[in-house]
């Protein structure tokens, strides 16, 4: 590729597309804490009360709700961002999946669903994805599934999670 394109090392990555790479001699890790804390000024919630989780336990939000409709540009753009979050939060996933289905139909109660995800981010600004060096890797899946539980479409929501590498010990 050097004889076809100008290249130049620069060094070892730390930074990409607002994901840090910090790469240590036992593993790799990577976290968005700077993305995160632009999304937490952008949408005021710098100084917010932190939540243990981020969606509340067996709410079942609808698109027929009867509440006040919100400006359509601030929940694209907040959905979008937590969206861009999960490559790093895996924890997210679920409740941006579920604000994700009312970008038509954005409401009050939705919005308010988003930003109990940016006030559990918020207290998880620390966290990442760690890639650790190993020999002995193991694949571990799960799998769950709500039957017919989204009260617009009777689809059921289904959850999957595999995890690899030298988890669970020898």
């Amino acid at each position: 590729m050097t004889k076809e394109f100008d290249m130049m090392d620069i060094g070892i990555m730390s930074y990409y597309l607002g994901i840090e790479v910090k790469q240590q001699d036992d593993g790799i890790f990577i976290s968005q804490k700077g993305y995160t804390k632009e999304v937490l000024k952008k949408f005021d919630m710098k100084n917010c009360k932190l939540v243990g989780t981020p969606v509340e336990c067996g709410i079942k939000p609808h698109m027929n709700q009867d509440d006040e409709k919100v400006d359509p540009t601030l929940f694209k753009s907040l959905v979008g961002s937590l969206r861009y979050l999960t490559y790093t939060g895996p924890d997210i996933l679920f409740g941006v999946g579920l604000v994700s289905r009312y970008m038509k139909a954005h409401i009050t109660t939705h919005l308010r669903i988003a930003k109990r995800i940016l006030r559990y981010i918020k207290g998880t600004i620390n966290y990442g994805i760690p890639y650790a060096f190993s020999d002995n890797f193991k694949l571990i899946g799960y799998c769950d599934s709500d039957w017919a539980g989204d009260i617009d479409s009777r689809k059921s929501t289904t959850g999957v999670v595999f995890f690899m590498g030298n988890l669970l010990g020898p």
